[in-house]
């Protein structure tokens, strides 16, 4: 670190742009401290200021305009002004204008003095709102004469008393007189394969373009070399964390594993035997697994999760799965004891609910190597629980464990391989930059015969039919849930209605039916309490927030009620159908909303015409941004200043494929033209930099 440090202090002495901000011309004392406050510190961070957006002064036809959109118009004064005052100090100057074939209204707000300045046949240039109806324009700006700003101005975000105009002239000024000194970071190679401008010319083109042409190949350059720097960083992470953490290469046992996945009772789909393959492959190799696993609800992950684990058995090691809830636990354990009924592999559940003489037992067993597989909640990571080889690890719905609990799993054993699952369909573009240094496995493919969700959009008034409908599933022996919506600014709120709806489910089928309710006010043994009385159809209509558990399997309950649903992103909705259609008979999701705007009215139409989580997780990711789609502020998603991950997903994916080809060649760690890149990496701190050498 102290050669890299010496060696980072002589490029500060020897390259311009690491010179202070206050070197530009008018950047005194106060203003710099303005500009260090936003990040802007030497003369390079200024250049890389890049504008967040850009004022338009194109001068358009207003036949292409549309209603309250922004507009520059030219042209010539038809009638004398009219000043009117109101509210004391308040004035409302009105003219007509001749706009190529258009005679429309100007109206200048407290601007009196523009009065005595018009006059009929004057060409003037104005910038406002468009209002279609009125043929009116709400004057921004006006110029007299013909237009005199450039067709496109960037507009930069400034705080305290620094102002978009200074913010300009200071990087006009710093474009003018440091050029020169920007060096190119993209080898020549990949700058002619995709025709991107060099980085000087790209930098005056995102700061002052000459046109939209030039704005356009700018931002090409910038979103291309953000997302490669980006995945280089992930790329490179991978790399070297996979061929300098030691790992198990498992031995191979083909036939054995043919043969259990032969008995199966059920054939894999195409999909489960990629990621299975996928997943050996990994188990095989020297190398520690680092793997993503993420698959539809109802996709088959846990089948493809028993066959890694029994190829780890096999192997001589034992396998762990985690997951949130004692139900799931209990739900997993179950399922495996019965595919590994024939074989002598032995299964055994580990939750906080197993105590005494009967958990000293099994840890003892599981010490001893008796116990083969386990599944267990955090219980697993406490600290009395000893492996005897722990091989595999397996963490289910991986992001409801924190990252220190997911660790200190992993330190159970000598280097286990690491699988993680979810059922929540995450976009390709988010896989990609949120996970970039894991492999990811997708299940895309759903087993044959599994029946559609009949999904259905029904307003508020329609309430009575909704209610009639569950009593006549209820009636046939299955079970509902019905579920409020989480109302975030209040918990009170929440639980009330929550509360309120539960109280007037009870009250209409009172002497029917068992209604029972779930919500976050609960502690964990009421919660386990209440699922475990529906699992065991004790309770058969259960009203919860969305604090019904992901996962939870109760093959008998076949429709899912949720009021209000235009409050829910459509990954949420998802989930929430997910619990029903577990079982053989044909399953319900009515969606209960009357959504006012365009975006909440998609959503419900969306979901009403597929079922494929994939899609709706691309749709939910164009709705919402990325953002909100992971929730608040729990995404792991990078910033980029210029890249959008959505709407620039293809130049993620080439910079991706371009970085890991990049990373694995060895004439990129020694040519000369790849050298920015590398001293990018060796300055991000990620990596040692005597294996950049």
């Amino acid at each position: 670190m102290k050669r890299r440090s010496l060696e980072y202090r002589s490029k500060m002495k020897e390259n311009k742009l690491f010179q202070p901000v206050s070197v530009i011309k008018g950047i005194g004392e106060e203003t710099q401290s303005l500009l260090n406050n936003i990040g802007v510190e030497s003369v390079g961070d200024l250049l890389e200021y890049f504008p967040y957006r850009y004022e338009d002064y194109r001068l358009r036809d207003l036949a292409d305009v549309k209603h309250e959109e922004k507009v520059t118009v030219e042209g010539k004064v038809y009638s004398e002004p009219s000043l009117t005052y109101y509210d004391r100090k308040k004035s409302r100057l009105t003219f007509r204008l001749i706009v190529g074939r258009y005679l429309i209204n100007i109206v200048c707000f407290n601007r009196p003095y523009l009065k005595k300045k018009i006059s009929i046949h004057l060409t003037v240039t104005v910038t406002g709102k468009w209002d279609l109806h009125r043929q009116t324009i709400t004057v921004q700006e006006l110029f007299f004469g013909s237009q005199q700003k450039n067709e496109i101005e960037p507009v930069y975000s400034v705080r305290g008393n620094l102002t978009v105009k200074a913010m300009r002239r200071f990087v006009q000024s710093a474009l003018q007189e440091y050029i020169n000194d920007v060096e190119e970071t993209l080898p020549e190679n990949l700058r002619k394969k995709y025709k991107l401008l060099t980085k000087q010319d790209a930098l005056k083109g995102i700061h002052f373009p000459k046109n939209h042409d030039h704005l356009k190949q700018a931002r090409r350059r910038f979103v291309y070399e953000e997302f490669l720097l980006f995945q280089l960083k992930m790329q490179a992470l991978r790399k070297f964390t996979r061929e300098h953490s030691k790992g198990i290469k498992h031995k191979k046992h083909e036939e054995l594993l043919q043969k259990f996945i032969s008995d199966l009772p059920f054939p894999l789909t195409g999909a489960q035997k990629r990621v299975v393959q996928e997943i050996l492959s990994d188990l095989y190799s020297p190398y520690r697994m680092n793997r993503l696993l993420q698959g539809d609800v109802g996709s088959g992950k846990t089948v493809v999760a028993a066959i890694v684990m029994y190829a780890a058995v096999l192997s001589g090691y034992q396998a762990a799965l985690m997951v949130p809830t004692e139900i799931l636990a209990e739900q997993h354990a179950d399922s495996l004891s019965s595919l590994f009924a024939k074989l002598p592999v032995e299964v055994a559940l580990l939750t906080s609910s197993i105590k005494g003489k009967k958990r000293t037992q099994l840890l003892q067993r599981l010490e001893k190597g008796e116990v083969h597989i386990i599944v267990g909640t955090h219980a697993l990571i406490q600290d009395d629980v000893h492996f005897h080889q722990l091989g595999l690890v397996i963490t289910d719905e991986q992001h409801r464990f924190g990252v220190e609990q997911r660790r200190v799993l992993r330190e159970k054993g000598e280097y286990p391989d690491v699988l993680f699952m979810t059922a929540t369909p995450i976009p390709r573009t988010l896989a990609i930059t949120t996970f970039g240094e894991m492999d990811v496995s997708v299940i895309d493919e759903m087993p044959v015969g599994r029946k559609k969700v009949e999904t259905y959009w029904v307003k508020p008034n329609h309430l009575e039919r909704i209610l009639e409908f569950i009593e006549k599933e209820v009636r046939k022996g299955r079970q509902a849930y019905v579920i409020c919506p989480l109302i975030e600014e209040s918990d009170q709120l929440d639980v009330q209605n929550a509360i309120d709806v539960h109280s007037m489910l009870t009250h209409y089928y009172k002497g029917r039916f068992q209604i029972g309710l779930m919500h976050g006010r609960l502690s964990s043994d009421e919660k386990e309490e209440v699922m475990r009385a529906f699992t065991e159809n004790k309770v058969q209509v259960l009203v919860s927030t969305t604090v019904v558990e992901v996962g939870v399997n109760v093959p008998n309950a076949t429709v899912m009620v949720i009021y209000d649903a235009e409050r829910f992103g459509l990954s949420q909705l998802h989930q929430l159908r997910g619990r029903v259609g577990r079982g053989n008979e044909q399953s319900y999701c009515i969606l209960l909303a009357d959504p006012k705007s365009e975006t909440g009215k998609e959503r419900m139409k969306i979901m009403t015409e597929t079922n494929d989580g994939f899609v709706l997780s691309e749709k939910d990711l164009e709705l919402r941004g990325p953002g909100d789609f992971f929730g608040k502020k729990q995404s792991g998603m990078p910033e980029f200043k210029i890249a959008d991950v959505v709407h620039d997903y293809r130049a993620l994916e080439v910079a991706r494929s371009d970085a890991a080809i990049l990373v694995n060649s060895p004439s990129f760690w020694k040519n000369d033209e790849y050298k920015p890149l590398r001293e990018y990496l060796r300055n991000t701190g990620i990596l040692n930099g005597d294996k950049l050498d």
